[in-house]
């Protein structure tokens, strides 16, 4: 079974920091080599923010996160993380882990949320001015 957990969210003042967990169970986690981290702004379509590959450790950032935003793993706890540096009122969203077993290397369609299969359940991260 594939479970995917997330954890860390809550508000924060804008320039603020916020670290995401994204606990997946083991089998998830071994079987499903893309991980990408959504959130979902209130009133807006879901939006791809980071992924990596489990395997090869590559990483990716859409525009408006990179430099800011650090995606990366602990194999031993089978956890993705998401760190959130300097964040914006617009950052505010519920945040959300996912994972697919794909085929395609993981850059090509790690912001597209059709591309994956097993979802968490969403934190929500409040970004205050």
């Amino acid at each position: 079974q594939v479970k995917l957990v997330e954890s860390g969210g809550g508000p924060v003042q804008a320039d603020g920091s916020r670290k995401l967990s994204c606990v997946i169970s083991s089998y998830g986690y071994y079987s499903n080599n893309c991980i990408g981290w959504f959130r979902q702004p209130p009133g807006k379509e879901r939006e791809g923010v980071a992924g990596i590959d489990i395997g090869a450790g590559s990483t990716y950032y859409t525009a408006s996160v990179k430099g800011r935003f650090t995606i990366s793993q602990d194999k031993d706890k089978n956890t993705v993380y998401l760190q959130m540096n300097s964040l914006k009122p617009e950052d505010t969203a519920v945040y959300y882990c996912a994972a697919v077993a794909s085929r395609n290397p993981c850059g090509d369609m790690y912001w597209r949320p059709e591309a994956y299969t097993y979802w968490g359940q969403g934190t929500q991260v409040t970004v205050s001015s």
